[in-house]
């Protein structure tokens, strides 16, 4: 279905700030720490996450007392050094590997290090540099950009996690060492920012940072697991061709790869919490339950209002923004078993990605929205108006 106007979401708007009026900001952040993290996951997932030192026999000679759960025959194949499964180092280690630890260590702070050099050159270098300074920009975007700020510090907890325990890490200083990273990481950004004369650091996007990788550190502690994940899904906007067009053009990219990133109208983020982990009864061990939240109409920062590159003043506050609340079912991609640990490393890493199910929204225009199908574009919603906006 065409959207109509009222329905189309919008971009930033330029005039208060420039700050706000540009999306790339959070999107250099995000794609910079998702490039180096999405290569360390193909590593991270291909370990079993639920085997780590305390859930592997060792030899009976061996002078370290483990207890001794139950292993699989691929886990007892290993290590017994048999030939046919020749991949002990597929496995996390009993014991800290110094050798894995500092490879992981060297190749996480030298990876980060050379891309965020890199995303300096690029973007920042050709801005003029000033006093460090903040910018308040909290209330902006109806915070979709702060879901964003969540989302990546949560999975590269998750990535570094598994990673240190494939290192021989201990659970505790495991999780905590990885929310660390990955707070910091993702934190380290707002100095440039705070640099720029065009940008601000903001404390908004620091918090958000904090919430995500504290979501997933917390749960480490408590339960050695993820039992609540963040997760996203994404829709094409059909915006009308004239000035909205124009405007999403400039602030969002043509190309869907930008659209995918910086489309504040067409990003979904998701609480998804697998109720097998809860309630063993509760079966298949992969459903979840999801919640989710996005935005629609968002022409500017904080109002639709903007002045494009000709000096020309744009007002459209005659479109109204509003937010939009989800419930759906999902999948724990994780709890499924996969043949080979190539499945489970795509597996673990497709787990960002809300599983296309149909979803149920509640919106502040005063509609009950039912989505046969929420994904990309594949739907029929059925609206419900209870009242008029």
């Amino acid at each position: 279905m065409k959207p109509t106007a009222e329905a189309q979401p919008c971009p930033p708007q330029m005039g208060v700030s420039a700050r706000f009026a540009q999306p790339e900001a959070t999107y250099m952040k995000l794609l910079a720490t998702l490039l180096l993290f999405l290569v360390l996951s193909i590593s991270a997932y291909s370990q079993d996450s639920a085997t780590v030192a305390s859930d592997i026999i060792l030899p009976r000679d061996s002078a370290i007392d483990y207890p001794a759960p139950e292993v699989n025959p691929f886990q007892q194949a290993l290590l017994q050094g048999d030939a046919k499964y020749h991949q002990q180092w597929l496995m996390p280690s009993p014991t800290l590997n110094r050798k894995r630890l500092i490879g992981v260590s060297v190749g996480a702070i030298g990876g980060y290090t050379a891309i965020m050099t890199g995303v300096g050159f690029v973007w920042y270098g050709k801005q003029p540099l000033g006093k460090f300074h903040w910018f308040n920009d909290a209330k902006e975007w109806y915070q979709i950009d702060k879901t964003g700020h969540f989302f990546a510090p949560y999975f590269v907890t998750c990535w570094s996690y598994n990673m240190l325990r494939w290192s021989g890490m201990k659970n505790t200083p495991a999780a905590l060492a990885a929310g660390t990273f990955a707070f910091l990481s993702m934190s380290a950004v707002e100095i440039p920012d705070g640099l720029s004369s065009k940008y601000g650091a903001s404390w908004s996007d620091i918090v958000f940072n904090f919430g995500g990788a504290a979501l997933a550190t917390t749960q480490y502690l408590l339960w050695k697991e993820q039992r609540i994940t963040t997760k996203y899904s994404f829709h094409i906007v059909n915006y009308p061709k004239g000035e909205l067009r124009d405007r999403v053009d400039e602030l969002y990219g043509k190309g869907f790869g930008e659209k995918i990133l910086k489309d504040y109208n067409g990003i979904t983020m998701w609480l998804s919490f697998n109720l097998y982990s809860f309630n063993h009864r509760i079966k298949p061990p992969w459903l979840n339950v999801a919640v989710g939240y996005a935005a629609g109409n968002l022409y500017g920062g904080f109002e639709n209002k903007w002045t494009d590159k000709n000096g020309i003043e744009h007002d459209r506050s005659d479109i109204k923004r509003y937010r939009r609340f989800f419930i759906s079912l999902d999948a724990d991609l994780t709890k499924i078993k996969a043949k080979s640990r190539i499945g489970k490393a795509i597996l673990g890493i497709l787990n960002i990605v809300k599983v296309p199910m149909p979803a149920l929204e509640f919106n502040t225009l005063g509609q009950i929205v039912f989505h046969p199908m929420y994904f990309l574009n594949f739907e029929m919603p059925i609206t419900w108006q209870l009242k008029k906006h």
